[in-house]
């Protein structure tokens, strides 16, 4: 007994289409490329019109007490903090004898720690020389207030080891005269007291001696310091080139821009949901791509490709058209006149077999308006659509978009073939138009692509739906003609073994 087994295989939709992201995204390069433009032209035109004000910088060395190979830049910031306060910017006016308020001064002035012990004052001002004045005398007042604080330190803790050692001088007196008196008692007890006066005597002295050697480094050290801190680089103005400045903010704007562009178009493609890709359009329309024409003529190199292309599409729907004996309708979405143009050349290849007629349902004026030419067919509008005679062959032209009048599809023709924009109906819309046309029982026997993506790769055949496809129909409508009736029976092609007769 032979067992057969067979598994349904399944299309997992991904989460997140990274190549139709991709694709959709450059399609609307449009957009970017001109907020990259305009970021560009933006950023030059500040630079412009809104130089930057004249400035003036200065360096100053700053030497600290407490200064260690291994400090991580505290004390170097703590200037920077210390420099931005309300102390230093009043005294730095005050000696520029400005009425201007510390806090409003304080906006024109900032500082940065270069290293440990290196500050860098940037001030701006109405003129380079007022920003020079300004850069020397925060620069002044940031040396002055550092050495005070520096002296007023070593003072502290001079006069606090000074203090110490007086209060044991003090007390060296009274041991003193205690040992100077003595004990009028004899005895092991008076001896040992006698010899812990002169025990303490001795440590206050050497206690005494320590303090005043403290005090005087305290003092000693302090020269050094204030030497150390002083300013290094005189204050100059810093000299502003418009040409690097305007190519600086540029650049800057160019990426900004060209990055809000690209963020905007793939938020707009994930939030619209428009299939791009000719897989997706076929899987949502529930038909196969049969053809592909850009919506434009393209450069010179590539338009006898397009030529060739619509050539090839009006010769296959010609095929079709007059292999069956149901009328042919075309029904654009987002390419109206595209659709027109395809209509007018098929009408064109069928003229030489009998009278042709396009029944024009389109909303615009891509066929009603249009000026007919010697040999040009017939174009009559949907509502005359009935007084057309059965002997002339039809061409019904129609949209899907949004807005149509469904009931009215099936006067132009009883299939069709769906003349389809990339990118410009949300798939939520091509699953409506798919279900509609279901509705009507009008069958889509193919999807003719305008304006595909170059580097789309993607299958836009239905590999399940061969009784729609173009070759499929055609030989079913042949077989008909035939037999003159319809062929009933299943193609091998959709034959499933009986799994429970082949087990048997």
């Amino acid at each position: 007994m032979t067992t057969s087994t067979s598994s349904e295989s399944s299309v997992v939709t991904p989460l997140f289409d990274l190549q139709a992201l991709v694709v959709a995204v450059r399609r609307r390069r449009r957009l970017w490329c001109s907020l990259a433009l305009l970021g560009l032209l933006v950023g030059a035109a500040v630079a412009i019109l809104r130089p930057p004000p004249p400035a003036a910088v200065t360096k100053v060395l700053v030497a600290h007490q407490e200064d260690q190979p291994n400090d991580p830049g505290t004390l170097i910031r703590t200037d920077v903090a210390l420099l931005q306060t309300t102390r230093i910017a009043g005294k730095a006016l005050q000696s520029l004898d400005s009425p201007e308020k510390p806090e409003d001064f304080m906006r024109d002035y900032g500082g940065v720690g270069l290293t440990n012990n290196l500050l860098q004052i940037d001030v701006t001002g109405d003129s380079d020389a007022e920003a020079v004045a300004r850069a020397k005398a925060l620069a002044d007042a940031f040396v002055a207030d550092h050495v005070r604080r520096i002296q007023e330190a070593a003072n502290a803790e001079s006069t606090g080891l000074l203090d110490q050692r007086d209060r044991m001088r003090d007390e060296l007196v009274k041991v003193n005269k205690a040992i100077e008196n003595g004990s009028p008692e004899s005895g092991p007890t008076a001896s040992a007291d006698l010899e812990s006066l002169f025990a303490r005597r001795a440590e206050l002295t050497s206690r005494i001696t320590d303090f005043t050697q403290r005090a005087a480094e305290a003092r000693i050290g302090t020269p050094q310091l204030i030497a150390g801190t002083q300013i290094v680089d005189a204050p100059r103005a810093v000299q502003h080139s418009l040409p690097g400045a305007a190519a600086t903010n540029a650049a800057i704007g160019l990426v900004l821009g060209l990055v809000l562009g690209l963020v905007i178009a793939a938020v707009g493609t994930v939030v619209a949901d428009r299939p791009v890709l000719r897989r997706d359009i076929a899987a949502n329309l529930g038909a196969s791509v049969i053809a592909e024409l850009p919506r434009r003529s393209g450069r010179l190199w590539q338009r006898r490709r397009t030529r060739v292309a619509r050539e090839r599409l009006t010769a296959t729907l010609a095929r079709t058209v007059r292999g069956s004996a149901e009328p042919v309708s075309l029904l654009e979405l987002g390419c109206a006149r595209s659709t027109s143009v395809i209509a007018l050349d098929l009408a064109e290849a069928l003229a030489a077999e009998g009278p042709v007629v396009i029944i024009d349902g389109l909303p615009g004026p891509q066929l009603a308006r249009r000026r007919p030419k010697p040999g040009d067919p017939t174009v009559v509008s949907g509502e005359h659509a009935a007084a057309v005679s059965h002997q002339e062959r039809r061409v019904g032209v129609g949209s899907v978009a949004p807005g149509t009048a469904w009931t009215a599809l099936e006067d132009l023709g009883t299939q069709t073939v769906l003349v389809v924009r990339a990118g410009h109906g949300s798939a939520a819309w091509l699953h409506t138009v798919a279900r509609q046309l279901a509705d009507l029982l009008i069958p889509v026997i193919g999807v003719v692509l305008i304006d595909p993506d170059p580097r789309d790769r993607t299958d836009g055949t239905l590999w399940d739906g061969l009784h729609t496809a173009l070759r499929g129909h055609n030989e079913r409508l042949a077989r008909e003609n035939v037999t003159g009736r319809p062929r009933t029976e299943r193609p091998s092609w959709a034959r499933v073994p009986d799994i429970d007769q082949e087990a048997r």
